[in-house]
């Protein structure tokens, strides 16, 4: 076996490369209205999207002046959750504050 490196006792070993892909994004975002309370959409940006008193002021006024504003970027599940946890808080405190969602 002069000249080669192969010895009988060695395995060989057959790469495979696995391409993992990053699951889709969607952005969240909370709609504008007439009834629901400037201090509601706060409360709920903090409580289901955790954003920082400044940011959530900052978003409330921007879906206040611009009709909509992006709550976050979630993969598809998280994505949902947060909808229906909107929706559903609004619901339960007389507000009709919208929630959608779009791929990013």
């Amino acid at each position: 076996m002069a000249g080669t490196n192969a010895r009988p006792d060695q395995e060989l070993l057959e790469k495979t490369r696995h391409k993992v892909e990053e699951p889709p994004m969607f952005r969240v975002f909370l709609l504008n209205d007439d009834y629901t309370t400037m201090e509601f959409v706060i409360e709920v940006l903090q409580n289901v999207f955790h954003k920082a008193t400044m940011d959530a002021t900052q978003i409330m006024l921007h879906v206040h002046r611009n009709g909509r504003g992006l709550a976050g970027i979630y993969v598809r599940d998280i994505a949902e959750t947060k909808v229906e946890t909107v929706k559903t808080m609004a619901r339960e405190r007389g507000f009709p504050l919208q929630c959608a969602m779009e791929k990013a």
